[in-house]
């Protein structure tokens, strides 16, 4: 006998008092149980109570789902997943013509699987890999199918060599955009290094101004508070390096704003000639990992490219 949950009645939960037989098969002489359709993939669960999981995904976060339930994260995930499948296989991914890749960490360290998502129907359409590697992506376009995979047109991903391999190789008539929350994220990452350099460097209140202000200094100004804003001010007024560090960040997203890859590419060189003298090695690293990526950052000029950036960050 087996206690299977079933969907509550009211605030009642129900489960089910299953007798599951175990049968001889006559072709491989094995004993086994008995399978019934309408239990999900965790026989502890029937499908509809797993499909009405699933739909509760779709609008509320796993943590929420799961207390609601009364279940732990993990069954909810796997009973969503199921879901997932289900309506994959109701409604078959269209061939993509705008396709996003990106990885996503799924516990602590560095383990990786892949996202690829349809960026004109704005949905996932695969999850998987191993890891975040050229293999794990050649799967991918192995699932999609050679037909399917000669209608796309445009890949956006990051910098990653293994993502921008893997799809030339198999989708090699279609064009390479690098996303600007990626790129944007490396400038960040440099500014922050001026920051520490700065900090290092001084002492006393100079030093004063700096310290616990990374974040402050890495935010978007629209997203700071009152305080936030009238700190930020502080601190730039006090570090001329910072300033001058800050003011080429904020003003690097305008390469995004540009109609031709040439006057692109113009603004790049301008922005690049700037940082003679201001020994900001960080941003000289920074420009020169750039320089290599060019074409695929100013694709975006390109009135076909102009897609929506940054929706798979927006799953995560």
């Amino acid at each position: 006998m087996r206690l299977v949950r079933d969907l509550s009645c009211g605030d009642a939960r129900i489960y089910l008092e299953v007798e599951v037989r175990r049968v001889l098969c006559r072709k491989c002489k094995k004993v086994k149980r008995e399978k019934l359709e309408w239990l999900a993939g965790n026989p502890f669960y029937t499908k509809r109570f797993a499909y009405s999981v699933g739909r509760k995904c779709r609008t509320m976060t796993v943590k929420d789902v799961a207390k609601e339930f009364k279940l732990d994260w993990d069954t909810v995930k796997t009973l969503d997943k199921e879901y997932m499948k289900k309506q994959l296989r109701r409604y078959p991914v269209a061939a993509p013509r705008v396709i996003g890749i990106d990885e996503i960490s799924i516990r602590k360290g560095h383990t990786y699987r892949i996202v690829v998502s349809d960026l004109e129907r704005g949905r996932p359409i695969w999850f998987g890999g191993k890891d975040r590697s050229k293999e794990s992506l050649d799967i991918f376009y192995q699932w999609l199918g050679a037909k399917k995979v000669k209608k796309i047109r445009l890949a956006v991903m990051d910098m990653w060599k293994a993502f921008e391999k893997s799809t030339r190789e198999n989708a090699f008539h279609a064009a390479i955009l690098y996303d600007k929350f990626h790129v944007m994220r490396h400038l960040g990452e440099a500014l922050d290094k001026v920051r520490k350099m700065e900090y290092a460097r001084l002492s006393g209140k100079e030093r004063s101004y700096i310290k616990g202000q990374k974040y402050t200094l890495l935010s978007n100004r629209e997203n700071l508070t009152l305080d936030g804003r009238k700190a930020l001010k502080k601190l730039l007024m006090a570090n001329k390096r910072l300033n001058t560090a800050y003011l080429l960040k904020e003003s690097f997203g305008q390469l995004w704003s540009y109609k031709t890859g040439g006057w692109s590419r113009k603004f790049f060189d301008n922005w690049k000639e700037s940082l003679k003298w201001q020994r900001l090695k960080p941003y000289e690293k920074f420009a020169e990992m750039i320089e290599k990526h060019c074409d695929g950052i100013a694709a975006y000029s390109r009135p076909e490219n102009k897609v929506p950036l940054g929706f798979v960050e927006g799953l995560k």
